[in-house]
This record gives structure tokens, C-alpha cells and sequence, in this order.
């Protein structure tokens, strides 16, 4: 008996070294600073922007003229598809996720894909073509077109919604921008 509790202990022992090698990289890259989460500057609770609450710690970034412009064009593209405010929030979290709301174009080395604009969507996996994809009203059209797309996106935790559509190596990055985004939507929907 000894024996086999032994290699039960030492089995779930070697379980834990090898998970923590495997998620290493994953707990390094989410441990960037660079992005370091700041105090909240607007409170926005309630059901219709934040309805399941903020997963884990939370970013914010500091948004230029044309970050700006890329809310409100995301906050645009989806009044014009019928949308509601808790969509346009899962939009703005996703595209500061992927492009931190910059408008990208290829970026070649520092990327082995062809993603591009504001939710790095590829031409290679149908979104669009580079043109399409880098206008701000189109890539939030085709991100909100999967949205539809998924069953009870309403009702789920903004990162498994944007990661149903995006489909990302990194699906649980998109939860820390939901505080920031909803802050947006907030200040811009009405505008």
C-alpha cells in the first residue's frame, strides 16, 4: 500500500511540475506590465454592460485621437447592426486585446500570420480582404456578424464570447479589458 500511495504523490507531483512548465509561458506573457491595470476612473455596473461582473485583475490603457476614433467607429458599426451596448462592449474589450484599438497593418516579422486591423482578423481565414479588414466599420461588422453567430453569447462571460468568435492562443487575456471597455461604451454610446 505504501507503494502505491508513493506513486500516487509522486504522480501528482510530477502532474503539478509539468502543468507549471506548460502554463509558464502563458503566466509570464499575462504577467506584462507594460499594460499595468490602474484605478478605474468610471464605475459602470449593471446588467447591461457588465452583467457577469469582471473576470480577475483589470487593465486600462490611455486612449490618443485615434484610439478614440477607433471606439466610437466600433461604437458606430455596431448601432448599425442592431446591436446593443453589452455587444459593443465585447467588441471594444476584444479589439484592445488584439491591436490595443490601433488600426494595424501587417505586422511581418513580429507576427507568423497575416492578421491585421483593429481584432486582428486574417484575409487567410476569410475575414476579408486586407482593405475590408483595416476599415474599422468593416472588421467590427464581421466581428459582430460571428457574434450573432454564437449561441447565447448575451448570457456569457465576455471572454468566452470573444473567444468563440477570435478563436485566440490566449482566450482568457480578453477578460481584463472588460472594466476599460464598458467604461467606453458608457461614455461614448449616447454621443
Amino acid at each position: 500500500m505504501n507503494t502505491i500511495l508513493r506513486k500516487s504523490v509522486l504522480g501528482i507531483a510530477g502532474l503539478a511540475f509539468t502543468g507549471g512548465v506548460f502554463a509558464g509561458p502563458v503566466a509570464a506573457h499575462a504577467a506584462d506590465t507594460t499594460h499595468a491595470a490602474k484605478p478605474v476612473s468610471v464605475t459602470v455596473q449593471g446588467d447591461k454592460l457588465i452583467p457577469h461582473g469582471v473576470q480577475g485583475n483589470q487593465s486600462r490603457i490611455d486612449l490618443n485621437d485615434e484610439q478614440t476614433a477607433n471606439v466610437k467607429a466600433i461604437i458606430a458599426a455596431t448601432k448599425k447592426a442592431g446591436m446593443d451596448e453589452r455587444a459593443a462592449v465585447v467588441s471594444i474589450a476584444t479589439a484592445l486585446q488584439e491591436s490595443k484599438l490601433e488600426n494595424l497593418g501587417h505586422l511581418g516579422d513580429r507576427n507568423d500570420h497575416d492578421s491585421q486591423g483593429l481584432f486582428q482578423q486574417r484575409p487567410s481565414s476569410g475575414w476579408g480582404t486586407v482593405e475590408q479588414i483595416t476599415d474599422p466599420e468593416y472588421s467590427t461588422t464581421a466581428f459582430l456578424k460571428g457574434l450573432k453567430q454564437v449561441d447565447g453569447w448575451q448570457d456569457m462571460p465576455l471572454t468566452k464570447a470573444a473567444q468563440t468568435v477570435q478563436v485566440s492562443a490566449y482566450p482568457d487575456h480578453y477578460a481584463q479589458w472588460e472594466q476599460q471597455a464598458a467604461d467606453l461604451v458608457a461614455q461614448h454610446w449616447n454621443k
